[in-house]
């Protein structure tokens, strides 16, 4: 039988450390997504202790260092609290100029390349992150992705990452879709890469009463999940997916 290494993988949509209990806190407390808010620190801290407990970590809407994070760009403050080695964001969208939001990568594995690429959608400001291990077609690929509201640019940006993944049997797509599993663009990924559909729903939003599974860490047929559970990200309003994951060898090689 084939040797494989177990890794423990973690997406989460961290909403740049602001607290939402529920949706009144939307109108509430929105000065505190464009604003520097208090208890950042402590729920990045509580987000860093919970990253710390995986080997590779996809956040979303992690500010890289504008106002309302006190310039403080929250992917290396993560790996530096949570013991990562390796980490990498891709800075996104601005928001009137005091807010920024990022997608991050944090591995306590060296990846041999990581490449930004641009996602199409009707408004700009969408990215995913490509994190390459090991090297030729059987590498490890995880791809870090926050993909639009809206359903034609959700499937234009689909399309695009599955031109990426398209025929990778060891690839990995994690992060906020804004929609569920069953939707016509995500049947059109399934198609066109060798990326599985989960074997069940776990619901991720909103935290305070998860009723919708918009959260996804989809892996290639040659890599094999379990133990999927929600995990409560500091006080944002999605919660975070872990997985365990079981990657060959020659992967990582």
């Amino acid at each position: 039988m084939e040797n494989s290494r177990r890794l423990r993988l973690l997406s989460a949509n961290i909403q740049a450390g602001s607290s939402t209990r529920g949706y009144h806190d939307y109108v509430a407390r929105s000065w505190s997504h464009v604003l520097p808010a208090g208890k950042k620190r402590t729920s990045l801290d509580a987000i860093a202790q919970l990253a710390g407990e995986h080997d590779i970590v996809g956040l979303n809407e992690s500010d890289p260092g504008s106002l309302r994070s006190g310039f403080t760009n929250q992917t290396h403050y993560l790996a530096q609290r949570a013991g990562f080695d390796y980490w990498s964001h891709q800075p996104n969208r601005r928001v009137g100029g005091v807010a920024s939001s990022a997608n991050g990568l944090l591995s306590r594995l060296e990846p041999r390349e990581v490449i930004d690429h641009a996602l199409p959608g009707r408004i700009a400001g969408r990215g995913v992150l490509l994190a390459r291990y090991g090297e030729g077609d059987e590498a490890l690929l995880i791809a870090v992705a926050h993909l639009s509201l809206g359903a034609n640019s959700r499937a234009a940006q689909l399309a695009f990452i599955a031109e990426l993944l398209h025929d990778h049997p060891h690839a990995v797509l994690m992060g906020d879709f804004n929609c569920s599993i069953d939707r016509p663009e995500m049947r059109a990924l399934f198609r066109n890469t060798r990326l599985q559909p989960p074997n069940g729903e776990v619901p991720t939003f909103p935290s305070w009463r998860p009723q919708r599974a918009i959260d996804h860490i989809l892996v290639g047929d040659g890599l094999s999940v379990s133990n999927a559970r929600a995990r409560p990200a500091a006080s944002s309003d999605h919660l975070a997916l872990s997985i365990d994951l079981d990657v060959p060898d020659k992967a990582l090689r």
